[in-house]
């Protein structure tokens, strides 16, 4: 019994050793900047200014919260989201399915599918900033759907292309990820189920949504928590579109709105009560989510 307490306190004493590392780089990474932007929205403090900050209790959140352009930028991240969210969610758990039941090249399309998720952000935007301009692909795409000719459709200059528009980059970027993030949850229902659904007379509609469906809710909410919080991450699309001299405020993201408050306004203390409202929305949201999950557990 002694050796085996010095086993399990040796055993203890290295798991510490491994974890306090990354223990070290989320805490000066990650929890301090949470805790000073924390800090910093009671305060008034200017970027660029030697001042220390000077605290002011809850005057910038009556500020931020009776601004209007806080509000737009409300607006303008609810409708990227849920118009971003909503096709990348139920399209990738569709390509998924058509790929798990048609198997033939499948790899070579999962390969396909994945590639855009490798590039970068900034990378991204700027390919589909030259798809978008007014000789693009785009526009000679759109023309050959609605049957018409030379007919500009102004994707980075009329608000809701505007809008469209970065749905569209942020929609070619993840669908690969989540995709591959459903074949895996996919390939984890015994493939018993189905052959004996089957053998009982079952269509392949009804054995994906009385089968597939309900065994991939775990998945699902992963893959759910996940694309909303990529949503509501968006930044490097809004700003690249709005430095090429699109217009603000129809995608203005409460992140583009941090930014510009902070690094252009150089208003620390209001740009971190926006970092915070945002910080609690994605973390509500994200409890909610998890619970949900958790009351919809499934056994195969």
């Amino acid at each position: 019994m002694a050796q085996r307490k010095s086993l399990e306190k040796k055993i203890t004493v290295w798991a510490w050793l491994f974890v306090t590392p990354a223990l070290l780089f989320f805490a000066v990474f990650s929890f301090y900047p949470i805790a000073n932007a924390f800090y910093l929205s009671f305060c008034n403090k200017n970027m660029i200014s030697l001042k220390p900050p000077v605290f002011i209790g809850f005057a910038n959140y009556l500020r931020i919260f009776s601004s209007p352009d806080f509000w737009n930028s409300v607006r303008a991240t609810a409708v990227f989201t849920v118009g971003t969210f909503v096709p990348l969610v139920a399209v990738s758990l569709i390509l998924a399915a058509f790929l798990t039941f048609r198997p033939a090249g499948s790899r070579i399309l999962q390969l396909i599918y994945y590639s855009p998720a490798v590039l970068s952000s900034v990378v991204a935007a700027l390919i589909w900033k030259l798809i978008f301009e007014p000789r693009g692909i785009a526009n000679q795409f759109a023309n050959t759907i609605m049957m018409t000719s030379g007919v500009d459709f102004k994707w980075l200059s009329n608000g809701v292309m505007l809008q469209i528009s970065t749905m569209v980059v942020y929609f070619w970027k993840y669908i690969g990820y989540f995709t591959v993030l459903f074949l895996t949850g996919l390939g984890k229902i015994p493939k018993g189920i189905y052959e004996a659904a089957l053998i009982d007379g079952a269509s392949r509609g009804q054995t994906f949504f009385r089968i597939t469906l309900p065994l991939l809710k775990p998945t699902t909410a992963l893959v759910s928590i996940m694309a909303m919080l990529q949503c509501l991450k968006t930044f490097s699309t809004q700003y690249l579109f709005t430095q090429a001299g699109s217009p603000l405020a129809p995608i203005n993201v409460i992140t583009l709105n941090i930014y510009n408050t902070a690094m252009r306004n150089y208003n620390v203390g209001r740009a971190s009560v926006m970092s915070v409202i945002l910080f609690l929305f994605m973390l509500c949201l994200t409890i909610v989510q998890l619970r949900v999950s958790r009351s919809e557990d499934v056994s195969y």
